[in-house]
């Protein structure tokens, strides 16, 4: 019985946990989607010079602004990937045959979120390139996810007591 319950207190520790790393991300997403483009260049900008700088103590190539801000997409779109399976995980044990849930929700995403710069975001246009992009990294995401959970169950399977 103690067990069970344990169970269900990490179920449901585990269901808001995934579904506020979701709900952050998409936040994130959108909050950056619809800044006016002179904020967002000089947000990138500074995020370009401060990689740069650690790249140069390290003695890597300096990147350029447009580099940094297709990795931004790429990234922000593989979390959400990867939140999005691990979600999808808590609420069905049957994540595989619906795997392909997370994976139009991100591409749902990329397109609301190139749409908004384009309708609301001052200066700024929606790009397709950028969708196909944060679909990249989303499905990037959602296979890192299901390696990360074909790891735990197998560990979990080494871990489990043999029957005798």
């Amino acid at each position: 019985m103690e067990r069970t319950h344990t169970s269900q207190i990490l179920l449901i520790f585990f269901r808001i946990l995934f579904t506020l790393l979701v709900l952050w991300t998409l936040w994130f997403i959108f909050h950056n989607a619809l800044e006016p483009g002179a904020l967002s260049s000089a947000h990138s900008q500074a995020v370009t010079d401060a990689l740069n700088r650690a790249l140069a103590k390290v003695g890597g190539h300096p990147l350029t602004n447009a580099a940094v801000r297709k990795l931004a997409h790429f990234g922000e779109y593989c979390l959400l990937g990867f939140g999005y399976t691990l979600c999808l995980r808590v609420y069905t044990r049957h994540y595989i045959r619906h795997i392909s849930w997370p994976l139009l929700l991100g591409l749902l995403a990329a397109n609301a979120d190139e749409t908004l710069q384009w309708l609301l975001a001052s200066d700024r246009d929606g790009n397709l390139k950028d969708v196909w992009l944060d679909f990249l990294g989303c499905s990037c995401g959602v296979l890192c996810a299901i390696c990360l959970l074909l790891i735990v169950s197998l560990v979990a399977m080494a871990l489990r007591p043999k029957k005798r």
